[in-house]
């Protein structure tokens, strides 16, 4: 597969408001390997390989278990997350999945138990930036790994 084409190149005003928000996002209260469970999680419901390969080599440099990394498709089944993740993972497949019943009440209260409002904002920002990001990725047919080595992410040797 070859790139559709470099879509930052041709509206970088644009595309520069994204990146300010992941710097904004950076510096939200949430955890960084929450935010990676969260870009990681979204990115395999939308079928996003190039995010999830770049964020998966984020978690590794960020040292989240490789064993954790492998479970995310089947979160619910494993032991590895805790209620925090749980909850977190759970509002990403409600708001990568949007419907009328997918915020339902028992989904956004079991984000309330272990988020104060101004997280689950946080949370909100970080789920909906990685879906516009996926989204961005497959139009163009982004190239898994083509962005290693200008992210750092060859360090994480994989």
């Amino acid at each position: 597969m070859s790139a559709r084409m470099n879509y930052y190149a041709q509206w970088p005003q644009a595309l520069e408001k994204f990146v300010q928000l992941e710097s904004v996002l950076k510096d939200s209260s949430l955890d960084s390997k929450l935010i990676h469970l969260i870009k990681i999680r979204a990115s395999q419901l939308n079928g996003c390989t190039f995010c999830i390969d770049m964020h998966v080599k984020e978690a590794i440099l960020d040292h989240e278990s490789h064993l954790k990394l492998h479970h995310i498709a089947g979160w619910e089944e494993s032991n590895l997350f805790d209620e925090k993740e749980r909850a977190a993972l759970k509002w990403t497949e409600a708001l990568t999945r949007l419907s009328v019943d997918s915020t339902r009440d028992e989904v956004y209260n079991d984000v309330r138990e272990f988020f104060n409002e101004k997280q689950i904002v946080e949370l909100t920002v970080a789920i909906t930036l990685i879906n516009s990001w996926n989204r961005f990725a497959i139009s163009f047919r982004s190239v898994p790994g083509s962005m290693d080595k200008a992210y750092g992410l060859d360090k994480a040797g994989l």
